[in-house]
């Protein structure tokens, strides 16, 4: 099947790597600059294009993975085909297409990419979702090359298993940002909180994530959550602490 992509940053990267090494034949990467489009092109054997108006018209699938807020407009200029859209976005309805092709769909990578990490693509969970079953057929079976784990999902769920990404994943990642920055006020080195990060993630694959909370938040100890707040300089930070510590005491 040839395939064209619209975007290459860091799911289109994983994704096209992947589909390329499954033998998928990546035609055409679209990006807005050339330096972008030539390191995704390059790693699959396609050609850059830098104008959405010279992108091919007899692909058989078209994958946009872009930022959510230029996704209709790339679609708008995408030139008329008969080939299978889909997105890759956690928080954008399937019908996105609807105006301007009849078969489409959504393959959403539940996991976080970066584009020079390995990711373990079979224990990936995947959701799909599709036009028409003929469409939802051929995305399963696309689906299926690249995870064990491929489920049909609505766009209304959808949004919700982003939104766990965004808490599980991004704000926690702040977190050891916040973290790193108090290390560094006693010059030590991030790498003494990793073996505390790791262990607070592995407890959640036998316990569930209220059973594995611990702290002074947890216990709701007031002269330890007093010493802290006096500790933190920055007013918004000291906030995110005040309302997650009555958060976590709230839910306890």
């Amino acid at each position: 099947m040839k395939v064209v992509f619209i975007g290459a940053g860091n799911v289109a990267t994983h994704l096209a790597t992947e589909l390329y090494r499954k033998s998928f034949d990546i035609i055409q990467v679209y990006s807005r600059t050339l330096e972008s489009a030539s390191a995704l092109a390059e790693r699959v054997n396609a050609i850059p294009v830098t104008d959405i108006a010279s992108v091919i018209n007899d692909a058989g699938l078209y994958i946009f993975s872009v930022k959510d807020s230029v996704l209709d407009s790339m679609a708008s200029q995408l030139p008329k085909n008969d080939g299978i859209w889909i997105h890759t976005a956690g928080s954008v309805p399937l019908d996105i297409f609807s105006k301007y092709t009849g078969s489409y769909g959504v393959i959403y990578p539940f996991q976080t990419f970066s584009k020079d990490r390995i990711v373990d693509w079979p224990d990936i969970p995947v959701f799909i979702e599709a036009s028409d079953t003929c469409t939802l057929n051929t995305l399963q079976a696309i689906a299926g090359q690249l995870s064990d784990k491929v489920s049909e999902l609505s766009s209304e769920n959808r949004k919700y298993i982003h939104l766990t990404g965004v808490f599980a994943c991004n704000f926690t990642n702040h977190m050891y940002t916040l973290s790193e920055l108090f290390l560094k006020k006693v010059n030590l080195p991030f790498d003494v909180a990793l073996p505390l990060i790791d262990e607070t993630a592995s407890k959640v694959h036998s316990l569930t994530p209220g059973e594995a909370q611990t702290g002074p938040a947890m216990r709701y100890d007031k002269n330890i959550i007093d010493k802290h707040m006096e500790m933190i300089e920055d007013d918004k930070i000291k906030e995110i602490y005040k309302l997650i510590s009555e958060n976590i005491h709230r839910m306890s």
